[in-house]
This record gives C-alpha cells, sequence and structure tokens, in this order.
C-alpha cells in the first residue's frame, strides 16, 4: 500500500515538472513569435542585412555633335572571404545520366588556379593574400584581391559560381577615344576630378549617390532574392557638351604629332577657332594624355599649354600692332618707311632685324611680308605707348581668355606703359617683351577677321542637367576692338604676306585667299630669363575674303628646321581640313595687289 502511495506521488511530481517545462516552453514561444517578434526579427535582419551605396553616373561629356568623349562605366573591386575559402561544388553533367547532373567537388588549387586566370594573377599570388588575412584575423571574412576590374572581367569571374567571392561595383570613368581632346578633358583619380575640364566642371558631372539594403545568406555574401530595398534613388550628373569636333581634334592631333616627329620638336600646340563665334573647335597638344591612362606621358604634357604655357609671340604680333596703326589713323598699307638692318631710337633703343640687308623702302604691307622688326619700329613710333597697350587689352591680351581653363594663364604685358623701359617701348610692336598664350594669339586674328569685333572664347556650349535645365552658357560680350576699315586693310595686307612671303608654297591652299603671319620668338624659363630653343608659329585665316576658321600653330625647338617653316605645314594641313570638312565656298577673286616697296 505505501508502495502504491509513494508512485502516485512521482508521477504527480512528474506530471507537475513536465507542465512547469512545457510552460516555460509556451512562454519562450509565445515571447519569441509575439511578443519580441518584430524586434528578434529586425535583429536577424540586421545580421544578415547590407547597406550598401547605389551609385548615380557620372555626366557625360560631348562634343558639339553629340560624339561621347567622356562617359561612366561601372568598375569592380573583387574581394574574398579568406575563412570560407576552399574546395567548391559544382553542377555538372552525370557520365551515366546525360539527362541529369551531379555536384563535384573542385578542390581548393583548381578554384584559385582558374580565379587566377580571370584577374591575371597566379594562384600563388591569390593564396598569398589568404594566408595573409588570415595570418592577421583568423575570422577574417574579406579581403580584396584585384580593383578596378571591368565587366567583362568581372563576368568570367562570376561565371566560376565560387561562394567565397564577391565583386562590389563603383564608379569608373571611361574616354572611348583614348588621347582625344586628352589635353582638354583632364582625367579622373581615385579621389575624384584631377585636371581639365574633369575638375573644371566637377559640380556640374558629380553625380549624387544613392544607398540600397539588401539580406544575404549567412553562410556567404550571396543576396538573397526579393530582399533588395531602395533607400535613397541617385541622381546623374549634367552632360557638359563642348565647342570640339571630336574629328577635327582627331585630325589635329595626328598632323601635329607627325610634324613634331618630322622635325625633331619637343612640343607643339595648334588652336583652331571659328571666326565669326569665338568657339574653339580644336585645341591640340602634342605630346597629349590619354586620359584613361594618364601616367602614360610625363607630368609636363598631361595638360594644355595652349591655355596654360605664356610665350613671347613674336612676329605673329605685328599685325596687332600694324591693325593699331591702321585704326588710329596714322598709317595705312601704302605709309613708306626705310628699313634699315639696325634701328638706334631716339630714346637710344637698339632694334635689328633677325638677318642682316641692305636698307629696304617699305611700306607698311612690306613690313609685314619682310617681317621687319626695325620698319614697324619706326612706324609705332606714330602712336604713344598708353595707346598701343590699351589696343592689347582690348584684344585680350594681359588677361585669361573667358574660357577660364583651370591653370590658365594671364600672359604678361610687362607692366604698364609707365613701367616699360626704353627696350621694351619697342620690343612689344614686334611681339617681344611681353607673353601671351595661343588661345590669346588666336583670339587676336579672329578679331581681324571678323571686321574688327572680337567675340569672347568658347570652349564649352553648357552643361545640361538631368532636370533639362542648361547651365554653364559661354560668357563675356562681344566688342568692336579695331573698325571694320582697318580690320579689312590688316586683312588684304597679311594676304600679301600669303602670297608674297618666303613660305608661300609651304602653306598655299588653292582656291582660298588665305591671310597668314609667322613668328620666331623664345620662351620663358621660369626664372626671369629664356630657354635657347626657339618656338615658331603660323597664324591666320581663312577664306580671307568671308573670313571663317582661325588656325594658329606654335611649335617649340624644332631640331630639323627651328624656323616658320616647322609649323607651316601643319597650318596647310589643318586649315586644308577644316574648309574641306565645313564645304567652305573657294574663294571668287583674287587678292587686292597692295605694293610692298616704294
Amino acid at each position: 500500500m505505501l508502495v502504491v502511495r509513494a508512485n502516485r506521488r512521482r508521477v504527480r511530481w512528474v506530471s507537475l515538472a513536465l507542465i512547469v517545462v512545457a510552460m516555460v516552453f509556451m512562454y519562450r514561444l509565445v515571447d519569441f513569435q509575439v511578443v519580441r517578434a518584430s524586434a528578434l526579427s529586425a535583429e536577424a535582419d540586421d545580421r544578415r542585412s547590407v547597406e550598401r551605396t547605389l551609385y548615380g553616373s557620372r555626366g557625360e561629356i560631348v562634343d558639339r555633335d553629340d560624339v561621347v568623349l567622356a562617359d561612366a562605366v561601372m568598375r569592380y573591386d573583387l574581394a574574398l572571404s579568406p575563412k570560407s575559402a576552399g574546395p567548391t561544388f559544382r553542377d555538372q553533367p552525370d557520365p551515366e545520366d546525360p539527362d541529369a547532373t551531379i555536384s563535384v567537388e573542385i578542390p581548393l588549387q583548381q578554384v584559385l588556379t582558374e580565379l587566377g586566370m580571370a584577374v591575371g594573377m597566379t594562384p600563388e599570388q591569390l593564396q598569398e593574400i589568404i594566408d595573409a588575412a588570415l595570418a592577421a584575423d583568423p575570422d577574417s571574412d574579406f579581403a580584396y584581391f584585384a580593383k578596378n576590374v571591368d565587366q567583362a572581367t568581372t563576368d568570367q569571374v562570376r561565371a566560376l559560381g565560387i561562394p567565397w567571392v564577391q565583386p562590389w561595383e563603383h564608379p569608373g570613368r571611361r574616354y572611348p577615344n583614348g588621347a582625344v581632346a586628352g589635353n582638354l578633358l583632364g582625367f579622373m583619380g581615385d579621389d575624384g576630378a584631377l585636371a581639365g575640364l574633369e575638375l573644371e566642371w566637377d559640380q556640374c558631372l558629380t553625380a549624387e549617390d544613392g544607398a540600397v539594403s539588401f539580406m544575404h545568406s549567412a553562410k556567404d555574401w550571396v543576396e538573397i532574392p526579393n530582399t533588395r530595398r531602395i533607400l535613397d534613388k541617385p541622381t546623374d550628373g549634367g552632360t557638359l557638351k563642348l565647342t570640339i569636333d571630336a574629328d577635327l581634334q582627331w585630325f589635329t592631333q595626328s598632323v601635329a604629332e607627325a610634324q613634331v616627329e618630322a622635325v625633331d620638336a619637343d612640343w607643339a600646340t595648334v588652336t583652331v577657332m571659328e571666326a565669326k563665334t569665338g568657339k574653339l573647335i580644336a585645341v591640340a597638344d602634342v605630346p597629349t594624355v590619354d586620359p584613361n591612362n594618364p601616367t602614360g606621358v610625363a607630368a609636363e604634357n598631361r595638360g594644355t599649354r595652349a591655355f596654360t604655357a605664356p610665350y613671347e609671340p613674336g612676329s605673329t604680333m605685328k599685325a596687332l600692332t600694324a591693325a593699331s596703326l591702321i585704326d588710329a589713323g596714322v598709317a595705312s598699307p601704302t605709309t613708306q618707311v626705310v628699313a634699315p638692318y639696325r634701328y638706334n631710337a631716339p630714346n637710344d633703343a637698339d632694334v635689328n632685324d633677325s638677318s642682316w640687308h641692305e636698307d629696304l623702302d617699305l611700306t607698311l604691307t612690306g613690313v609685314l611680308i619682310e617681317s621687319s622688326n626695325t620698319g614697324l619700329s619706326q612706324l609705332g613710333e606714330l602712336m604713344t605707348d598708353t595707346a598701343r597697350y590699351n589696343d592689347f587689352l582690348e584684344f585680350g591680351l594681359g588677361t585669361a581668355s573667358e574660357v577660364n581653363f583651370p591653370g590658365e594663364a594671364d600672359g604678361d604685358l610687362h607692366g604698364v606703359p609707365e613701367e616699360w623701359d626704353n627696350q621694351t617701348k619697342y620690343t612689344t610692336m614686334f611681339g617681344q617683351g611681353l607673353t601671351t598664350t595661343a588661345i590669346q594669339v588666336a583670339s587676336v586674328y579672329q578679331t581681324i577677321a571678323n571686321g574688327g569685333v572680337r567675340m569672347p572664347v568658347s570652349l564649352v556650349e553648357g552643361c545640361e542637367l538631368p532636370n533639362g535645365k542648361t547651365i554653364g552658357t559661354p560668357a563675356g560680350q562681344s566688342r568692336q576692338v579695331i573698325s571694320p576699315a582697318a580690320a579689312s586693310q590688316t586683312s588684304q595686307m597679311l594676304e600679301r604676306v600669303y602670297t608674297e612671303a618666303w613660305l608661300k608654297d609651304k602653306w598655299n591652299i588653292p582656291g582660298y585667299r588665305v591671310a597668314t603671319k609667322t613668328g620666331t620668338a623664345q620662351f620663358p624659363d621660369g626664372k626671369g630669363g629664356y630657354l635657347k630653343e626657339y618656338l615658331v608659329s603660323v597664324s591666320g585665316f581663312a577664306p580671307a575674303d568671308n573670313p571663317e576658321y582661325v588656325v594658329s600653330v606654335s611649335v617649340f625647338n624644332a631640331r630639323d628646321n627651328n624656323t616658320s617653316a616647322a609649323a607651316a605645314p601643319i597650318f596647310q594641313q589643318v586649315m586644308s581640313q577644316v574648309l574641306k570638312d565645313n564645304r567652305v565656298v573657294p574663294s571668287g577673286a583674287p587678292a587686292p595687289e597692295i605694293p610692298a616697296r616704294w
């Protein structure tokens, strides 16, 4: 009887214990699934969800015909999980049943070999990355093994189906035309825009990034389908439209590069401008940079000397002085002067021509043809220094152009006339003792070609934002610098230079009237002196009877021909090409005859 009672008590206690245990389980179940369900679910999501940047696309840079010069591409940084690196299982056809597949284990060594072939690494290099990461942290779950990888390579890696390898995308920059206009476009670095238009227009081109979150599997980084959620939408950058003609830019660079090699020069710049608008349609620098690989050239060749390297223009400046004399009413194309080899000025300045000659009886036109420093110095005395200086300013010298290119130089007019010494009063008449940029010289010839009206220099049409608004349209106002009559007479004198000067066979363009002038000048050494090498140039416009285009060429240190003959072939080929490409009607009548001698 006592045994029965003891068993009953034991059963009751066991039952009671089971009830208590069941109640605890029920409490925990209710706690997990009802009371704390949302909080625990959120905690699990936090552990298995990841938030990533959703990149907007940097804006395109296009030429005047919408040819893409720079665009955005997605690049990838490839990472692996060191602690998860190991053999991979891959489905392969079942040799016993062609319609079925079997899971086959791929050894780690083979996985690393395949992965290395895709990214251009050896399996040993990949293993070293894994070992180094685990040595630093046995639980290491992340290590990069390749950065800035293109889409094709990333697709190859993805096709290997390695669960512990993950690509992380980020925006990159592509320049589909390579070095074409690379001097203008600039380039990007890891921290953003570094040079050129990319830098100047960075605010417009830059995209605003958004954010996205998604769940990933617990074992690896594989994104779980249908878990992606947009947190912030990205905004793409604007489209920067240039005045440049990409085809002409390529042609101009090619011609300049060939001539630099032919005459063994250090570098060359070529500027092509619309005479009626001031728009730059080609600005070539040789050597130049390929923005896809900016370190492929020396640092000094990664920009554009046309904007940033001031130099003494030399005799191309004589066209401006002649225009000022005519506009002031103190000279005409037939004004006479006796030009000796050496001229001792009233203020004791000493001026000489480039080579010895007997006294020459020249008109102002003849002075330009012979490029006589002594003849122009005597005629230049008919104007005050202040009047000539003011014309320099009106023509756009002494200050950066309206383009405001990064690093653009102002040039140096040697202070103001009151500060000029006796020699500078004369050398500034024929392009020495002051500095200009290639862009400024082109602008001077644009003004003469355009009836004396200087147009603002422009390189950018504007930047169109994603909302359709355009910003950054060309700034500045046109202005009448010299009278139409003075511009016309100066143009006619420059035509006589084209037809009668010593380079007439080198720059001949059949069917068109052309106005040109040569120059030979020294280049500043940046220390207050000059380099021993010379810069030779040709500037001009065509058709002279109805000017459409200005071409200005500079070649530095042409060892095989250190005269303007080194620049003339570039001028001839580029001007011929731009006239042909734009179907400019040939001139209908010959240039007017103007006497060069008396």
